[in-house]
């Protein structure tokens, strides 16, 4: 069998490139091991953590209206089996909406691992009826878009059931009593978020001084406060896990460091300490393709590997790991394939914590700029000036935007409060558009809104903010 287009993988990048190479008038082959198409982000990640973080701030909220405005709705009853239910059904209406669209565009999808032979060959290994006679197929361009997998280092890897990365956090099994969290990344914050309003007694563990490594210190904060009430208390910082083992159906850990030192058991341990690109067992050796130290596939920016006929998207290629930076390298392959003169060159790839409250940041972050010595100016507009947080009692967060002192472009922006993943989407269009603070502010945004934020701190940058008071910049 051959294909001008064989991708390898069926995820958000995956799909999104064959479908617009469909969309172009080409035939496509997708080559993917699981049975359903969407990848990692639909079937064991970013969807079904959304759809029960969703269940989770509904609690929290029940929980703040009883506390905070005298509305009492009771003790919450929790139907373990209702949620597993209902989150699969998300997960169940979406892979079935990519099949139909599959069909539709005439796209062939094969349900098989594939492994590189040479550079226009695929081995397909497996037993399914959609796997051709001979079980190879030759293209003419392969996008590979393998995707990622959760990291578990070998020491955690105690053939438990117990100890669980983010699959099987998010098969949700049961609610634990007592959960600990290995890892104070986003992906650990998320699901502990989610496990503690369902009841269980959550501790989270992290080597690093602070959650959420990488990120502005600033907008974890308001975050680190909220979950330090979730969590009773029990965030452990600079502190390592030194050993674990399962002893009386539960799991004993060894903590070493200023924050927990000694041994307490666990129901069940959830491992959170990153994931790894899949880029092993593919055959990419029999090619030219090129695996850094990483274990990323090098490309170029128009995705080109080092060898002319595969191309590379997504988590295998490279940091972020994100599902809408894979989606948009994905449309720069195909362009390249189809001859444009496309390229990957994004200002600002945004990234949200969905977490309660949300943290969300796109372009030049705070760290950064001083890293690189850059001078900007930072102009913070706090939620507690808003009308709208007022309202519904979320003034825990902000709005910060950093702009170039000389030109008064925005170069980035971070938000932290509740929707601001949602919020995000401004900034990042500002910042594509290279738009100067003044563009904000004479944009009208609805009142009363969250969205007023942007605008708010872009009139902090001149000293106009209503309803604060800053000193007049002359600019």
């Amino acid at each position: 069998m051959h294909a001008p287009v064989v991708v390898l993988g069926g995820g958000p990048g995956g799909y999104a490139a064959a479908f617009l190479a469909a969309d172009e008038g080409l035939e496509v082959i997708i080559v993917e091991a699981d049975s359903r198409l969407g990848g990692t982000c639909l079937l064991r990640g970013c969807i079904p953590s959304k759809a029960l973080l969703h269940v989770a701030k509904v609690l929290g909220e029940v929980h703040e209206m009883s506390h905070d405005w005298g509305v009492d709705f009771g003790a919450p009853k929790i139907d373990i089996d209702k949620i597993r239910a209902r989150k699969e059904k998300v997960i169940d209406t979406l892979t079935g909406g990519l099949a139909q669209l599959s069909k539709r565009r005439n796209v062939k999808v094969i349900k098989a691992r594939g492994k590189f032979e040479n550079s226009t060959t695929l081995l397909l290994e497996g037993d399914d009826a959609s796997i051709p006679e001979g079980g190879r197929v030759t293209f003419d361009y392969c996008v590979v878009a393998t995707g990622s997998v959760p990291a578990m280092p070998p020491s955690f890897n105690i053939g438990s059931s117990r100890v669980m990365d983010s699959t099987g956090a998010l098969a949700l099994v049961d609610i634990p009593g007592k959960l600990l969290v290995i890892g104070g990344g986003y992906i650990g914050l998320e699901m502990g978020t989610v496990y503690a309003n369902l009841g269980s007694k959550v501790s989270v563990v992290e080597w690093t001084d602070g959650l959420l490594p990488g990120a502005d210190r600033d907008l974890v904060k308001p975050l680190h406060n909220r979950l330090k009430a979730l969590f009773d208390n029990r965030i452990f910082l600079n502190t390592k896990v030194g050993s674990i083992a399962e002893i009386d159906d539960q799991i004993e850990v060894t903590f070493e460091g200023p924050g927990k030192f000694g041994h307490e058991r666990f129901d069940r341990v959830l491992v959170s300490v990153g994931r790894r690109p899949v880029s092993q067992g593919l055959g990419l050796e029999n090619t030219k393709a090129q695996i850094n130290p990483k274990g990323f596939i090098v490309c170029d920016k128009q995705q080109r590997t080092a060898d002319p006929h595969i191309f590379a998207i997504g988590d295998v290629a490279g940091d972020p790991m994100l599902a809408h930076k894979a989606s948009h390298e994905a449309k720069v392959a195909i362009e390249v394939i189809l001859g444009k003169p496309a390229v990957f060159d994004k200002v600002a790839i945004p990234a949200v914590v969905f977490t309660d409250p949300e943290i969300a940041w796109a372009g030049l972050t705070d760290d950064q700029a001083k890293r690189e010595g850059r001078k900007v100016d930072i102009e913070v507009y706090p939620w507690a000036a808003s009308g709208r947080a007022q309202a519904i009692g979320r003034t825990d967060g902000f709005t910060k935007w950093l702009v170039d002192p000389e030109t008064h472009r925005v170069l980035g922006c971070g938000i932290v409060g509740s929707g601001a993943g949602e919020l995000i989407a401004e900034a990042v269009l500002a910042i594509e558009m290279g738009c100067e603070v003044r563009d904000l502010t004479e944009s009208i945004h609805p009142h009363p809104t969250l969205s007023e934020t942007l605008m708010n701190a872009g009139e902090v940058h001149f000293g106009t903010a209503t309803e604060i008071y800053k000193p007049k910049r002359h600019v």
